[in-house]
């Protein structure tokens, strides 16, 4: 019998997520945003529900190859551009379009002799100081484009820093302020890819022609103030993990590395076949919990390599076999990353790929 550790993959709930962002995109063209794996969940196992959207944006030609021989016909993006000159041979054997951020991309462009129209997508640095052309650039950037034989030049894209709901207005780099840096775009005859998750949610007034859902599609709010269930998402990913046994601990008993926990009263304890080698977070953390029947855990001691350990004292029914949700859908990914000082990209992003996923729906 495999390990009992297996994150559950609801494809129906990834159906209801791009319903409910189609809904508020309109009729923008859709990009789904599947880096990572699909943010942890698995991309070759949800390609069939991701056939909903209009394309997918990753972040390796090789991801894009790969999609392209699983029998991918709709568009794809490099959503960082191609990496070296070497990237376009299969950028054009595989109708792969590329974000252009840089004036080196566009040199090799010119060296490079296409076989087939190259789709290209303009980046724009409108405050955000990552990748991209400043935007008084863009109108000879995409001169410069148009000139080079077999490329097409599709829009004009960025990146909000801050589009999530409760994000001040006033604050150093809201969606208003990208906005009004690329003000100059406007005389421009070009169409614009910049809403993320949050601005598809949030800020119609971004106006643009396409979008590119990431987070909110696997069911997970794109601010942390703000909960899926409030905005209608449900939570794709349900990680969880069997109990491999149970310890009764007495007064001034000791618990895993470091003896960093110490019973102050007689407990009971649960051994669960998670750990960080499976991607749950070691940093220690207050009030860190599980869910078991329901009910709360709270983690005792270190989190080991490959087991946690937790407090059922008062879950009494608890015994070998049984499962505790570690997030999902009973409990938020982004309230357990909050416990722990990070985000519910990273929690996500970060699950091993030694955790099955097994996909349901």
């Amino acid at each position: 019998m495999p390990r009992p550790i297996e994150a559950l993959i609801d494809k129906h709930a990834l159906q209801h997520n791009i319903a409910l962002l189609r809904e508020k995109a309109g009729k923008r063209f859709m990009w789904s945003v599947v880096k990572a794996d699909a943010y942890g969940h698995g991309l070759h196992g949800l390609l069939d529900i991701f056939k909903l959207t209009d394309g997918l944006a990753l972040l390796d030609v090789d991801e894009a190859v790969a999609v392209r021989n699983l029998g991918w016909k709709k568009p794809v993006l490099l959503i960082e551009g191609f990496f070296t000159y070497d990237d376009l041979d299969k950028v054009d054997r595989y109708g792969i379009d590329t974000l252009i951020h840089s004036d080196w991309q566009i040199e090799d462009l010119k060296k490079f002799n296409f076989k087939n129209k190259a789709r290209v997508h303009i980046k724009l640095n409108s405050g955000m100081n990552r990748l991209g052309f400043l935007p008084a650039r863009a109108k000879t950037v995409k001169e410069e484009l148009e000139k080079i034989p077999m490329v097409e030049v599709v829009d004009f894209v960025t990146h909000f820093a801050n589009s999530e709901l409760t994000y001040p207005a006033d604050g150093k780099l809201p969606v208003s302020g990208q906005l009004n840096n690329l003000v100059s775009l406007e005389e421009l005859p070009c169409a614009k890819c910049f809403s993320n998750s949050g601005a598809i949610l949030w800020h119609p007034e971004a106006a643009d022609g396409a979008v590119r859902a990431g987070i909110a599609l696997y069911g997970v709010s794109p601010d942390g103030n703000k909960t899926s269930e409030e905005l209608g998402l449900t939570p794709v990913m349900t990680l969880r993990a069997g109990i491999l046994g149970t310890q009764n601990l007495q007064q001034g008993d000791a618990v895993g590395y470091g003896s960093k926990f110490i019973a102050d009263h007689p407990m009971r304890i649960a051994v669960l076949a998670c750990g960080y080698a499976d991607g749950y977070p070691r940093q220690k953390a207050e009030d860190r919990f599980v869910l078991i029947h329901g009910k709360k855990a709270p983690l005792v001691g270190s989190v080991s390599m490959d087991m946690i350990t937790v407090d059922i004292t008062d879950i009494p029914e608890t015994k070998p076999g049984d499962w505790a949700e570690l997030w999902g859908k009973d409990l938020s990914v982004n309230e357990v990353a909050a416990l722990h000082g990070t985000i519910g990209y990273e929690l996500l992003a970060n699950l091993n790929i030694r955790v099955k996923r097994k996909f349901i729906g």
